[in-house]
């Protein structure tokens, strides 16, 4: 099974053999464009170029393979949210507007008075914020009525290429839940929501199943893939949905955590329960029947990204967090707030910005590089915090993402959550849970648990140290109250930037 997952710093291509193990992988990495403070755009032709390139290198790969393999199905994952416009000849608008774009601040205040938030609990089980796609079409009708004219189907990432690999034009039900245009419930387009912004319905692709079949490789793309034509490819799934698949974290009782870019704590749930603030997420899984809450942070990876691109540039993460092992918790007084882009779970505020608080002549890379992984970990806490109500139990957390590869930052997320935190062997992420969800269209396993009841396993499990979480929870109370003290000047200093940008 071939499993493309794409990112937004990259495009990943994995193959699964039919026991579940890796036999090849490959990314193909990409850069963002931030036109604008606050803004987060790519050019959907890019991902394409992108995962021609994954997909070549990991054949390359599976051909230095002493045993034939042949692939069967592909499956597809990808960033939420992220609307790819397309005219009526299917031709790219403008650049997507990301998941962490948050310029439709207005637009998210329209929605919200339209419908309410009674409404909105009612009809699609989650506040109206900056980084889903709908707002993001009223911003085009806004500030862009010409190309809004033009706008005849919206489609996100991993549909988008979809497209582009079978001439279908279709997404699948994780995906959908984040467009705020689904009903998550009934699991189908809103009609009340559309009407109310007055979208047009027929700009939305057909909604499939996650393990279904949505079209078949064509011809012209199997020769741009070095793939045979034909092959299908299954509905898929969003990369936190999909990253659940993988971790196997679709039943009751799991929890994921996740260190990509964002960072996203997910709860599996066999009801669509939706938060009485809508300060989680509810959106539907991978799986018929199967909904989950999250939490989301804008700014996980992308936080230590940001801090080794400035203080070290060219250097390692592995440099980094083996500094950052050397400081003891609390990093001497050092305190960091992720949130450079913004925020979304518990905050909803898109004018939060990052914060280095305590900082003294004493601090050095070292401290600088474990506050910032503290910080995220207290900022994934919150969500987790606002679940715990929620659950029936929270036992082992699954982490997957880049931070997942940290030992330090697995063991730091034990310690901050108080609970054991597995990491993957094989799977754990989106590209590997997509395969999975590929292994279940292609008639190799009757569902998805089945699939994951075959292929995942847990490879490393870091136990919370007693002594380790009394700090961290001393620690987070502190952190806690940063964040309050700063809202009204961050909103202020927002307002600020955007006089001077124009």
């Amino acid at each position: 099974m071939l499993g493309i997952d794409v990112g937004t710093t990259g495009v990943k291509a994995l193959v699964v053999d039919d026991a579940g193990v890796v036999v090849a992988d490959a990314d193909a990495e990409q850069p963002l464009s931030v036109p604008r403070p606050g803004w987060a755009e790519q050019d959907p032709e890019m991902w394409w170029t992108s995962t021609r390139r994954a997909v070549a290198a990991a054949l390359a790969e599976l051909r230095r393979l002493p045993r034939s393999v042949e692939i069967a199905a592909i499956g597809l994952s990808g960033q939420m949210h992220s609307s790819v416009f397309l005219d009526d000849a299917f031709e790219v608008i403008r650049p997507a507007l990301l998941w962490a774009d948050t310029r439709t601040t207005a637009e998210c205040r329209e929605i919200t008075e339209t419908l309410g938030l009674n409404g909105l609990h009612r009809t699609v089980g989650n506040r109206a914020l900056e980084g889903f796609t709908a707002p993001k079409v009223l911003w085009l009708r806004r500030h862009e009525p010409a190309k809004y004219e033009r706008l005849r189907r919206l489609l996100l990432p991993k549909d988008y290429i979809r497209y582009r690999i079978t001439g279908e034009l279709a997404t699948e039900p994780s995906d959908a839940a984040g467009t705020l245009l689904y009903d998550v419930r009934e699991r189908r387009w809103s009609g009340e929501v559309l009407d109310a912004l007055d979208i047009d319905r027929d700009i939305l692709p057909e909604v499939v199943g996650s393990a279904d079949v949505s079209g078949r490789l064509t011809r012209c793309a199997a020769e741009m893939l070095g793939l045979e034509a034909g092959l299908p490819v299954i509905g898929g799934g969003a990369d936190n949905a999909a990253g659940a698949v993988g971790s196997g974290v679709v039943g009751q009782g799991k929890v994921q955590s996740s260190i990509g870019t964002s960072g996203t704590v997910l709860m599996p749930t066999a009801s669509p329960l939706v938060d009485d603030q809508m300060r989680l997420h509810t959106f539907n899984h991978c799986s018929p029947d199967v909904w989950y809450l999250m939490g989301v942070i804008l700014s996980a990876g992308n936080a230590m990204r940001w801090l080794r691109d400035v203080v070290s540039p060219g250097g390692s993460y592995d440099t980094l967090t083996a500094e950052a092992e050397e400081v003891p918790p609390g990093s001497d007084g050092l305190y960091f707030l992720p949130y450079l882009t913004g925020e979304r779970t518990p905050h909803n505020d898109s004018a939060a910005r990052g914060v280095f608080f305590g900082l003294h002549l004493g601090h050095t890379r070292a401290h600088m590089a474990r506050a910032v992984m503290e910080g995220v970990c207290f900022a994934l806490r919150d969500s987790l915090e606002l679940m715990r109500p929620l659950a029936e139990e929270i036992g082992q957390i699954r982490a997957i993402g880049g931070g997942a590869r940290s030992a330090l930052w697995r063991q730091m997320q034990a310690d901050v959550f108080g609970a054991p935190v597995a990491g993957m062997g094989e799977g754990g992420g989106p590209a590997y849970g997509t395969a999975a969800l590929a292994a279940v269209g292609a008639g190799m396993f009757g569902d998805v648990k089945e699939a994951i009841g075959a292929w995942v396993s847990t490879e490393t499990i870091s136990d919370p140290d007693p002594t380790r979480m009394r700090v961290y929870d001393e620690l987070y109370g502190q952190w806690r109250g940063l964040y309050p003290s700063l809202r009204k000047r961050f909103a202020s200093a927002a307002g600020l930037a955007e006089r001077l940008a124009d």
